[in-house]
């Protein structure tokens, strides 16, 4: 099996079982691991079975992921596992989130998806090979006048002292623009951006896991 399919696997296992939880999540099932970040079961079981099934295939493998940590063996290929994806929606009901696995090789992304169980939308990427929804071919927006611009961004809620810093860009880009979203799941605004629904995307503070799978789907869109 490719190597591409192998990750897509990985994203449709967290899928499922982020899936199952949804709507049914008991308050013990939901922890603040620091302030205003959470986790739930849905994270964790996805975490280690998307891990389990790396290691099955990759026992050597280096994995980053952002409930875990680092599981460094000093090999060339790393996967970056983001479980699930804007928990805090997915603990109000709010149905936007997702799974977000990508590999590196020697530091370079060479291989991502992005799964969003909801819509069943299953956004990849090769390094050089293009991007892709399920099977179609996406491409970044042609949009070129800024002030025609659909933006996305995020919330530096981690942060929250840095919230004077991230007003002073919001009240720049939301002059120049069309219109502003923040909807709550970094992995799924960067491919919403790939698909040329947003015309471009930023965030203050993001994690590895956050980006990776998203930023190579972006590249191979186009932009």
């Amino acid at each position: 099996m490719e190597l591409i399919e192998m990750v897509k696997e990985c994203v449709l296992i967290g899928g499922r079982i982020i899936l199952q939880h949804f709507g049914n999540l008991l308050t013990s099932e939901i922890e603040e691991k620091a302030k205003n970040d959470l986790v739930t079961i849905a994270d964790r079981e996805s975490e280690e079975a998307i891990k389990e099934y790396i290691w099955k295939h990759f026992p050597d493998h280096d994995i980053l992921a952002e409930e875990s940590g680092l599981f460094e063996r000093k090999e060339s290929y790393r996967w970056i596992i983001d479980p699930l994806d804007g928990t805090r929606n997915y603990t109000k009901g709010l149905p936007v989130f997702a799974v977000s696995v990508a590999v590196e090789f020697n530091g370079e992304l060479i291989a991502g998806a992005v799964y969003d169980p909801i819509k069943k939308e299953l956004f990849w990427a090769e390094k050089g090979k293009g991007a892709f929804v399920n099977n179609e071919r996406i491409r970044v927006s042609s949009t070129t006048n800024i002030s025609e611009a659909l933006i996305g961004t995020g919330f530096p809620f981690k942060a929250k002292e840095y919230i004077d810093v991230y007003l002073k860009s919001f009240r720049e880009v939301f002059i120049a623009v069309s219109g502003v979203r923040r909807l709550g799941a970094a992995s799924l605004d960067l491919c919403w951006t790939a698909r040329g629904i947003f015309d471009g995307f930023w965030e203050l503070f993001l994690s590895p896991w956050d980006v990776a799978a998203g930023a190579l789907i972006i590249k191979e869109a186009g932009g």
